[in-house]
């Protein structure tokens, strides 16, 4: 482990892919919002709006909440970047089958090795790290997830533990982990 900054934040490249992250995700929710915006609008002035509109909303309906949800939950990447330093670890990213989330599995200590899922949706990290596959920039405390990235910090995507578990809570690091919203009072790591 090598640990590289004070604050992930303070790493050029990492507000520069944070900044990337959120035009990305405003991007969903224009590209899920805006059709049925302008099939809602065209009703009475397009023949046929109205069957348009039913379709589109039956489209989009299932998605559009995931989109917005992670497009206001982006500020959680940006308080864990704020907070904690980025850490290069070694790191596997396990081939999964089709329609599962995407994983990546970190061994923090001989003793503890975590498998983390990509929030909000599956990324394929592997693909964009380049010519360090088998390295992984990690912000946040290991036992309810963080950021990770590519050697680099360009490309910062929201982690969370694999299987859901509470944790006791106080500790060391309780109360930083609970303050950029990693993990709620009762112990239970946040899912989104």
């Amino acid at each position: 482990m090598i640990a590289l900054a004070k604050a992930a934040w303070d790493h050029p490249p990492t507000v520069v892919g944070y900044k990337r992250l959120v035009i990305r995700r405003l991007g969903w929710v224009l590209s899920l919002g805006g059709p049925p915006l302008i099939a809602l609008a065209s009703i009475g002035l397009v023949p046929h709006a109205g069957m348009g509109f039913a379709l589109i909303i039956i489209v989009v309906s299932p998605f559009l909440p995931w989109v917005v949800i992670a497009y206001f939950r982006r500020w959680r990447v940006a308080a864990v970047l704020r907070a904690y330093p980025w850490q290069e670890w070694p790191c596997q990213h396990p081939t999964r089958p089709p329609g599962s989330p995407g994983t990546i599995v970190i061994p923090f200590r001989e003793d503890f090795t975590a498998t983390f899922r990509f929030i909000p949706f599956p990324v394929a990290l592997a693909a964009l790290e380049g010519d360090q596959p088998d390295r992984i920039w990690f912000a946040g405390d290991p036992r309810f997830g963080g950021v990770v990235s590519p050697v680099g910090g360009h490309y910062p995507v929201r982690v969370v533990p694999h299987t859901p578990r509470r944790e006791e809570c106080g500790g060391e690091g309780f109360d930083l982990a609970r303050r950029v919203g990693l993990v709620r009072a009762s112990g239970k790591g946040t899912r989104t």
